[in-house]
């Protein structure tokens, strides 16, 4: 019978919320504000209200335990009724020893008490006063703890669920069927009549009073439904004791849990916040690797990216006071030359000055440049898109504009190329640039009657480009400084200040860029002379675009 009723509990609730969801349609608007409010409270917070509402919606069920205890009334009603009036109709054939009798033995048998009033409404026969009372009503005053606190549970649940009132059920001092209304509507109307009322205990008695044939004589039924109280409380003390535990583990898991995702993230945070901030210049950022999973990642993640943002931040540093080092040599010979214009007099001298300055101008403009390039080639690079071209014809091309430009000052540029196309992916503008910085860096270093070497070579998935010259060569100690911005070890017949020391670094810098490299060695023919390889890898021939 349980089983029944919770199965139509179930029901009655789900019929009831079906009209009320499709009334209230949800309004995306609202939605996202409440997400965003939602978002601005901890992450602490939030996980112990998305493992502790379930179980508070659970525990909701303890309120719902009234409709158990109603459908428990109402068949205890319909009990009574029955009982009531099986009972009169066995009084109505009786005579008065018979009908005591049968009071005693119902009353023993069936824990009721039971009264017979006659035509005038007069008490004339009381089960409890012929035999043994078969119940007492408990005195709540002496009840323990326990039962105290139940009665106020009680209370409760039926302030939230807002049942209706019940009256407490008080004996009479005038024992007459005046005295109780279930007795004056049973007789006036010839029906059995049900009244629920409250023990002091706060447990149900349920009276029943039923007409006894047709004389007008009435029988009233008591009884004290205690068992209905203890099934309702013992479910509800079941159900809110396993709530209770599980709320207490489930709050214990929710803190470990956000102890071991908060607590990293916490540190994180103030981690950032400090390299942020710039007052530390040492920040130890966590890397936490005992920890395998997606907050491990992050930490590392975040690490990595710290120390990559200090070498980005250290190598802007340099290269700022790189420039202004670089800056101020020409300005300040050009300042000089500027100033002793102003002086001299002697027109040869004069003529001398200005060649001077006008060479300060240009080193300063050339220096500006090439700054330029190399300080937004990473970002022109990151967002250009790459495309496949064949190097060694990019290489080709670039000798032939060379030749007709007279760029090689004498020196013939020999080149060396597979039958098969050398296909990369890049930005030939880009790759076209690092080419030429090749060509003129080992055209400087040639001698007079030297000449260069340029190979295209398709080896192990990697497309080498080489450029080879027959100057002194570079000693491998400083093999490794060639690639510094402003670095340049210029020939000693060259014209000082030709040269900005930033070609190699930025082709370097746009190799890298490319997923490839440059490098130095030393001529493989043992010819005296240094050669420089840029190694990009091969692109598959057809392959798409790439951005």
């Amino acid at each position: 019978m349980v089983q029944a009723t919770a199965s139509q509990m179930v029901e009655a609730e789900g019929s009831a919320r079906l009209p009320l969801t499709s009334r209230m349609p949800v309004d995306p608007a609202r939605a996202l504000e409440r997400m965003s409010l939602f978002d601005r409270v901890s992450l602490t917070a939030r996980i112990l209200a998305v493992n502790i509402l379930p179980l508070a919606l659970l525990g909701g069920g303890i309120f719902y335990l009234d409709s158990y205890r109603a459908q428990l009334l109402d068949e205890r009603y319909k009990l009574a009724r029955i009982e009531a009036q099986i009972t009169a109709e066995a009084l109505a054939g009786a005579n008065r020893d018979r009908q005591e009798a049968l009071l005693v033995q119902i009353g023993k048998e069936q824990d009721m008490r039971l009264r017979m009033f006659d035509s005038e409404g007069l008490l004339w026969a009381d089960s409890f006063a012929l035999d043994e009372p078969g119940f007492t009503l408990d005195d709540p005053t002496d009840d323990e703890f326990n039962l105290r606190f139940a009665r106020w549970l009680d209370r409760m649940v039926d302030a939230v669920v807002s049942a209706e009132p019940v009256p407490d059920y008080i004996e009479p001092e005038a024992q007459t069927a005046e005295a109780w209304p279930e007795l004056v509507r049973a007789r006036e109307q010839g029906l059995s009549q049900i009244v629920l009322r409250d023990a002091p205990d706060g447990t149900p008695v349920i009276t029943a009073a039923a007409p006894v044939g047709l004389n007008g004589a009435t029988l009233l039924t008591t009884r004290n439904a205690v068992d209905i109280t203890e099934s309702v409380r013992e479910a509800r003390s079941t159900l809110g004791i396993g709530v209770a535990l599980t709320l207490l583990a489930s709050i214990l898991l929710s803190l470990f849990l956000a102890r071991t995702i908060v607590k990293p993230l916490q540190t994180l945070s103030r981690a950032a916040s400090r390299v942020r901030l710039g007052r530390d210049r040492d920040v130890d950022v966590p890397r936490l690797p005992h920890r395998r999973d997606e907050i491990g990642l992050l930490a590392r993640s975040v690490s990595d990216m710290t120390e990559a943002l200090r070498e980005r931040i250290d190598a802007t540093e340099h290269f700022a006071a790189d420039v202004a080092h670089e800056i101020k040599n020409p300005l300040a010979s050009l300042r000089s030359a500027v100033d002793s214009l102003a002086k001299v007099e002697d027109p040869d001298l004069r003529i001398q000055l200005i060649d001077i300055a006008q060479h300060d101008v240009r080193r300063i403009d050339r220096l500006v440049t090439e700054i330029s390039d190399a300080s937004r080639i990473d970002a022109e690079i990151s967002r250009a898109i790459f495309e496949t071209f064949d190097l060694a014809e990019l290489a080709e091309n670039i000798i032939t504009s060379r030749e007709d430009r007279g760029l090689n000052n004498g020196h013939p540029i020999y080149l060396s190329k597979p039958s098969t196309p050398c296909f990369v992916m890049g930005v030939p503008m880009r790759l076209e640039r690092v080419v030429e910085n090749l060509l003129d860096n080992a055209i400087s270093f040639s001698p007079p009657d030297g000449s260069v070497d340029l190979v295209v070579a398709n080896d192990a998935n990697c497309v080498t480009l080489t450029v080879c010259d027959q100057g002194p060569g570079i000693p491998p100690q400083e093999r490794q400084k060639i690639f510094r911005r402003f670095h340049s070890v210029r020939p000693d017949a060259e014209a000082f200040g030709n040269h900005s020391g930033l070609g190699l670094a930025i082709g370097q810098t746009i190799a890298e860029a490319h997923d490839g490299s440059l490098s130095v060695t030393d001529r493989a023919d043992g010819v005296r002379g240094a050669c420089l390889v840029l190694a990009l890898p091969e692109a598959r021939t057809g392959s798409a675009a790439l951005s």
